[in-house]
């Protein structure tokens, strides 16, 4: 029987955790998922930042709640999921979308550089989804997890060495959960997303440079953050019960450039 399409792509009923929720795609994925009917829980460190997005969406009739997390701190993670679980209940849907950058080039990165991104980047990403996947299986729901990649986790670039590798790292960890946990009525995907403006690339992506770049891919331009929303509602919901280990660009094309 032909399902409803509204009603496979609501959120109604649902929890959502969106990491890295303060500002740019993050923000963006809290707004979209509680238009979907979720309730969507915002975590970041910024706390003001979360609180004023929080007053956002519940102007448009959306319901939302701000945690703090620092996903590079074991004990945020562990005392943020605590808290969301005993405010509004097991996790349904995690966003794990939190990430830094540093451009630099190979030889002028430094350990620190190295340790900054691939601790928020990977080991965040890693310790927030199996926290969430844990409390999943305790509760016997099921749970669809979306990991927030990279087209430089698919193909490289200059001067984004660390950051290509994070995601790269990001891309083969979505694909062993997705197997581990198939099992355990939890799907994790990924989406990888071009060039989209955000605090970490805006100044490049509006540089003359930048817009030099951005001319010679196939689209010709960055995405618009609008762009993303069909994916992400996608993968969250349950239009994609079928859908597992997947990676998922948004990128106008970018990956298919000719050499």
């Amino acid at each position: 029987m032909t399902q409803n399409v509204d009603a496979i792509l609501s959120l109604e009923g649902k929890v959502a955790l969106v990491t890295g929720a303060s500002s740019g795609l993050g923000a963006h994925f809290g707004r979209v998922l509680a238009a979907a009917g979720a309730q969507v829980v915002l975590a970041a460190r910024r706390q003001e930042k979360l609180e004023a997005l929080v007053d956002d969406i519940a102007a448009g009739g959306g319901r939302a709640i701000a945690v703090s997390m620092d996903v590079t701190d074991p004990d945020s993670v562990s005392g943020a999921l605590q808290h969301i679980e005993a405010s509004v209940g097991t996790i349904d849907i995690l966003v794990n979308n939190a990430g830094v950058a540093a451009s630099r080039y190979s030889l002028k990165v430094s350990e620190e550089d190295f340790d900054h991104v691939m601790n928020a980047n990977l080991k965040g990403a890693w310790r927030v989804a199996q926290g969430v996947a844990r409390s999943a299986v305790a509760a016997g729901r099921p749970c669809s997890i979306v990991n927030i990649a990279s087209i430089l986790g698919l193909r490289v670039g200059f001067g984004e060495s660390i950051y290509a590798m994070s995601k790269a790292a990001v891309v083969q960890m979505t694909k062993a959960l997705a197997l581990e946990l198939a099992g355990k009525q939890i799907r994790v995907n990924a989406l990888a997303p071009g060039y989209f403006a955000t605090e970490l690339n805006s100044d490049y992506l509006y540089s003359e440079a930048g817009q030099a770049y951005l001319k010679d891919t196939p689209a010709g331009r960055m995405g618009d953050l609008d762009e993303l929303t069909g994916p992400l509602l996608l993968l969250a919901s349950d239009a994609s019960t079928f859908i597992n280990g997947a990676i998922l660009p948004v990128d106008g094309g970018h990956l298919v450039k000719a050499l």
